[in-house]
């Protein structure tokens, strides 16, 4: 197995301010663009062929990644004029697949952290002769995702998405968001149309008798389609929780990129990352954060759990805490933001307008 296809098109709009300017999938964890971390994965499981799916922000891929060869992989780049789904973003990406109709092909999307062992799954695709194999976690509460219950050999039974009453959650096993696909069989999906490979391609190959294997590790696994869970990743890569040969520095409790300063008397805990030319101020108090490139925290800050954009200024004393801070934004000092407050780009808010009591 030596390609893959990576889905990097959505707007990542529930990560917003932060995708404004850059899409989701380019948005920094643990010091890179997400996708680093995915593609380094990839290469690391054997994967040597990627085409990259773009749509939102298409153009600001290609000149960080070049031809993939810095990343040990040859990478190509689709572009969609008009989304196109999950299942006609394959299908579009195909066209650059080299391999034969009965070859693998590994796809995966470009928003989900996971410890998953890609070589693994592939093994299990070729030994139970599917023509699909699914990635599946198990989660405490499977609402907002994809269910796919199995037999006792891992054979799929059905699909059901994001299940609206209790008669429906029927397993605890949901779609993760990785495939090996066999090459005939994306070839398969309709042209030149929105497909959603969820709710069409996958049910549709099941109705028709196809074999859909599920295949479910006990590993760790996030979807960063909110900023607490993308800030959450950032951190767990930065501590090692889950390895990725992309982080640029040794695993521990922060990453200070170079160029950053931090002043004598500030503190950096729990995976914190600290972006190139930015600057902390002694007595800041920064934990399990993201802040991105020249970004400036004030004196005496309390950050937990927040995402600070780039360039943007928080003024001394204030604290926030699951915190979004666009690009170029200002914060005034004294203030306090709590409970996934967000201040767009280049917005200015002034000193002390808003606090949160400690009983709320």
């Amino acid at each position: 197995m030596t390609e893959a296809i990576l889905l990097v098109g959505g707007q990542g709009t529930r990560l917003r301010p932060v995708t404004v300017n850059t899409p989701k999938p380019m948005v920094p964890a643990a010091g890179v663009p997400f996708l680093a971390h995915q593609i380094a994965r990839a290469a690391d499981a054997g994967v040597t062929h990627i085409v990259m799916a773009t749509c939102y922000l298409a153009e600001v891929f290609e000149p960080y990644f070049g031809d993939g060869s810095d990343f040990g992989v040859h990478l190509e780049y689709v572009v969609e004029d008009e989304p196109l789904g999950t299942g006609g973003a394959i299908r579009n990406a195909a066209e650059r697949l080299t391999g034969g109709p009965d070859d693998p092909v590994l796809v995966f999307n470009g928003d989900i952290l996971t410890g998953l062992d890609i070589r693994g799954l592939v093994d299990a695709h070729l030994a139970a002769r599917a023509d699909v194999s699914l990635h599946l976690v198990r989660v405490e509460d499977p609402r907002a995702f994809g269910l796919v219950p199995t037999d006792a050999d891992g054979r799929v039974l059905a699909f059901t998405e994001k299940p609206q009453t209790p008669e429906e959650i029927v397993t605890d096993q949901i779609n993760a968001g990785c495939y090996v696909f066999r090459r005939s069989v994306i070839d398969s999906i309709p042209a030149g149309r929105p497909v959603s490979v969820e709710r069409e391609t996958f049910p549709g190959l099941l109705a028709s008798g196809a074999t859909l294997h599920g295949v479910t590790q006990d590993t760790y696994w996030l979807d960063l389609g909110k900023p607490e869970s993308f800030v959450q990743a950032s951190a767990d890569l930065v501590r090692g929780v889950v390895p990725s040969s992309a982080v640029p520095g040794p695993r521990g409790e922060a990453l200070v990129l170079p160029g950053a300063e931090v002043a004598v008397g500030a503190e950096l805990t729990g995976g914190t990352v600290v972006g190139a030319g930015a600057r902390i101020e002694s007595g800041a108090v920064v934990h399990g954060s993201i802040v991105l490139d020249g970004a400036r925290l004030g004196a005496d800050t309390k950050v937990s759990a927040s995402l600070i954009g780039a360039r943007a200024v928080v003024g001394p004393r204030t604290v926030l805490d699951g915190a979004v801070i666009g690009d170029d934004a200002l914060v005034g000092a004294d203030n306090e933001l709590r409970a996934g407050v967000r201040v767009w780009c280049e917005a200015e808010l002034p000193s002390a307008a808003l606090r949160f009591s400690s009983d709320r």
